[in-house]
């Protein structure tokens, strides 16, 4: 039931034309419980369609509204009934509203042609959501996604000024304009130092990644793009904070024409001691190590990974930059007070992308230390990508049936949550957990971080850890 401290008529929710000219409604998906949302009647369904006569364009322009103390809502619930409401409230009050989606104007895609592009190196067929080329800066502000700067209007860099959108994350693959046009294949790319510079001017920052190709973007070209950009780490306020050096990802449905070269260990190795000699002039130059590689370098090099202070404040991390490091931190705390043995004996599965398995397999083996358990660690490739050391989040349900199907998986298969698309159980390959659990023989358990997984490995099927 709508509480409505005020009433009026919505003139702009009921102009067509003008609707017509603005973005989608905002649509409620959830309503946190003893919020003010709650408060005023909101449910999910309901759609936001102003707030102080402004048609918000996304999540972001929402926030800024909501900080007015004083708010005007035009809102259209699920059964097409229109509502003023007029509140009072404190500054850093929120409604308590979460959204279908976070961009009510539609995203921005991607107007690059890169050949390693992962988008482009799926099979057709599956869910649309799949093959949406995300380059969109209200993304990269609001969760961290990665844009390349070539679709921006003068609109937008001048909204990520105002709003200060900062910081942003930023595909760099080459600083040299010749070779990031020829890498992104869009003659717009061979701004990015201009971009970089207007950054600087206006104490806004970014996050870089290089994605690199063997034989296009190493060697020569790629300590000359980290000391580009570590030109703008400097001061109090630098305007690069950090860069992630990234392997490239192939699949067996890319063109075979496309001229990339897979990284062997050769190169890992190659690269690992280039930008580890790299870190140390930064250290010294910058006091920090500013560029950082991901954990795949080292584990395709057969190298151990660095140690945790290595990563500093793991700027990176969702990157895949000390993802791992950080992963056997939280595993060692959650196993440093183990029984001594479990009162039920207990197998159990727990399957990984083959390239991280190793190193997790000390701690499988501190856990089979316990009087009763026994852990099996799977660690699987990938046929479904034609990837041999793929990681965990890569697997696909045709690839856990194709490494699974056969083996004594015990009493549960524990199985990590980054397989499955986040709020919905199907994996990248469109098949859905429940199909999965119909054709292996044992229950399956859904795994959230380290302590959920060692908690599951010591508590019988079924019981709550």
């Amino acid at each position: 039931m709508w509480n409505e401290p005020s009433a009026g008529v919505a003139v702009s929710a009921l102009d067509p034309d003008r609707v017509s000219r603005q973005p989608q409604p905002a649509v409620v998906d959830s309503v946190e419980p003893g919020s003010i949302g709650e408060e005023l009647g909101f449910e999910p369904g309901d759609q936001l369609l102003s707030i102080n006569g402004i048609r918000p364009r996304d999540l972001i322009d929402y926030r800024y509204l909501c900080v007015e103390e004083e708010l005007h809502l035009e809102v259209c619930d699920s059964a097409g009934v229109l509502h003023q409401v007029d509140l009072e409230k404190d500054a850093d009050d929120g409604l308590g509203l979460a959204f279908t989606e976070a961009l009510f104007d539609g995203l921005r895609q991607c107007n690059n042609r890169c050949p390693f592009c992962f988008i482009d190196q799926q099979p057709s067929g599956h869910r649309n959501s799949l093959y949406l080329k995300d380059d969109d800066y209200r993304l990269s502000f609001l969760y961290g996604s990665y844009l390349t700067l070539t679709n921006l209007t003068e609109m937008d860099w001048q909204r990520i000024d105002e709003q200060r959108l900062s910081p942003l994350y930023v595909s760099v693959h080459a600083t040299d304009p010749d070779l990031r046009v020829r890498l992104l294949d869009n003659p717009r790319a061979g701004l990015l130092l201009e971009h970089l510079a207007w950054f600087e001017t206006r104490d806004l920052q970014v996050h870089a990644q290089v994605v690199v190709c063997p034989g296009l973007n190493d060697g020569v070209a790629l300590e000359n793009t980290l000391r580009d950009l570590s030109r703008f780490a400097g001061g109090d306020w630098p305007a690069v904070l950090s860069a992630a050096v990234v392997p490239v990802g192939l699949t067996r449905f890319r063109p075979t024409d496309d001229g990339l070269i897979p990284v062997d260990a050769r190169c890992a190795g190659q690269v690992i001691a280039q930008v580890e000699t790299l870190q140390d002039q930064f250290q010294a130059d910058l006091g920090t190590r500013f560029a950082w590689l991901s954990d795949e370098w080292y584990l395709i090099a057969g190298k151990p990974l660095p140690v945790r202070r290595v990563y500093e404040d793991l700027p990176q991390q969702e990157n895949g930059v000390g993802t791992i490091r950080a992963f056997l931190e939280s595993l060692d705390l959650a196993t440093v007070d183990l029984p001594s043995q479990i009162e039920q004996p207990r197998c159990c599965s727990w399957v990984v992308g083959k390239i991280v398995a190793s190193a997790l397999q000390p701690v499988v083996d501190r856990l089979n230390r316990v009087d009763g358990l026994r852990l099996v660690l799977h660690g699987l490739p990938s046929p479904y990508w034609g990837q041999e050391q793929v990681v965990t989040g890569l697997l696909t349900g045709q690839d856990l049936l194709d490494g699974l199907v056969g083996s004594d998986l015990g009493d549960e298969l524990l199985l990590p949550s980054v397989m499955l698309r986040q709020g919905e159980p199907v994996f990248l390959d469109d098949m859905t957990l429940e199909s999965l659990r119909k054709r292996l023989p044992v229950p399956i358990k859904v795994v959230h971080g380290a302590a959920d997984i060692v908690a599951s490995v010591l508590n019988p099927v079924g019981k709550s850890p």
